[in-house]
């Protein structure tokens, strides 16, 4: 194997492409033009699929993922995302943390806005609206938005089961019909624990809804709705923070949609819940 091994590692040094340019003299002629392809085209690679980088460097899908795999990641979708995240940052000199942060977080915000697609969103919300039950399915860095989707698509009358446990979101995906619907969350749209629950709810006929990053995924060929954000390809390094934003988002987006769908009542009576959890201190 060229250089470091670094699978399992998370790992860029302090660039990938920086890596991939001093491996080149060392790998077989069509590892090299794999290399080459992403080193001439990073900014579009990481939109590619397998086949496509494939087809750019006029080799096999079985050859990128071997290139990839002596370059020292497990496979594409791995090396993928960490040319995403060797991205130079904007230079920031003198600014304040909090102000370049905001900064960031806006044209984050923007570029979701101006990637996911509108009739998808609404192809979303009429098969929510139609379930029989939901099940919401993720791990690490995209539970959280998870997690709080489910409490707000309770307050909208939906029957929500959002599982902590990846064993657990298997089971209940597992258990989905043609009447039910899978909803998951994944920055890159390639982690295993979720696509194996997302491959049980379509096993058994669940409309599967994906919010991602990036177009080109195992996750988006496997979804049959779609809603991408676009991949923030700066001012993180582990923790995909600026893209949970948009993620965060459309999931409000669709919740708001439903909410919009539901009766008085309903709406009442959720406050009433939120009501009775206050503390009356009038007996102070």
């Amino acid at each position: 194997m060229t250089g470091t091994d670094t699978r399992g590692t998370g790992a860029s040094d302090s660039s990938v492409i920086t890596r991939l340019r001093a491996a080149l003299p060392a790998l077989g002629a069509s590892e090299r033009r794999v290399a080459q392809v992403i080193l001439n085209q990073p900014d579009a690679v990481v939109e590619w699929s397998t086949s496509e980088l494939a087809a750019a460097a006029g080799t096999s899908p079985a050859t990128v993922s071997r290139a990839c795999q002596t370059l020292g990641f497990r496979g594409f979708q791995h090396l993928r995302l960490e040319v995403a995240r060797s991205s130079p940052a904007p230079e920031a000199v003198g600014l304040h943390p909090l102000a370049r942060i905001f900064s960031d977080a806006a044209d984050a915000i923007a570029l979701g806005r101006d990637s996911v697609d509108l009739v998808s969103i609404d192809a979303a919300v009429d098969a929510l609206a139609s379930a029989r039950r939901l099940v919401l399915v993720g791990t690490g860095f995209s539970a959280p938005p998870l997690q709080d989707a489910a409490m707000r698509f309770a307050t909208v009358g939906r029957p929500v089961e959002a599982p902590s446990d990846v064993l657990g979101q298997q089971f209940a995906a597992a258990s989905l019909t043609s009447a039910d619907v899978c909803l998951t969350v994944s920055y890159s749209g390639a982690n295993a624990h979720t696509l194996h629950a997302c491959r049980a709810a379509k096993e058994g006929g669940a409309t599967l809804i994906a919010v991602t990053s990036f177009v080109r995924s195992p996750l988006t060929q496997l979804a049959d709705i779609a809603l991408v954000t676009g991949p923030v390809t700066r001012s993180h390094e582990i923790d995909p923070f600026l893209s949970r934003l948009s993620h965060l988002l459309v999931l409000h987006t669709l919740h708001t949609a439903l909410s919009a769908r539901g009766t008085h009542s309903e709406r009442a009576q959720m406050q009433v819940v939120v009501a009775d959890a206050l503390v009356d201190d009038s007996g102070r």
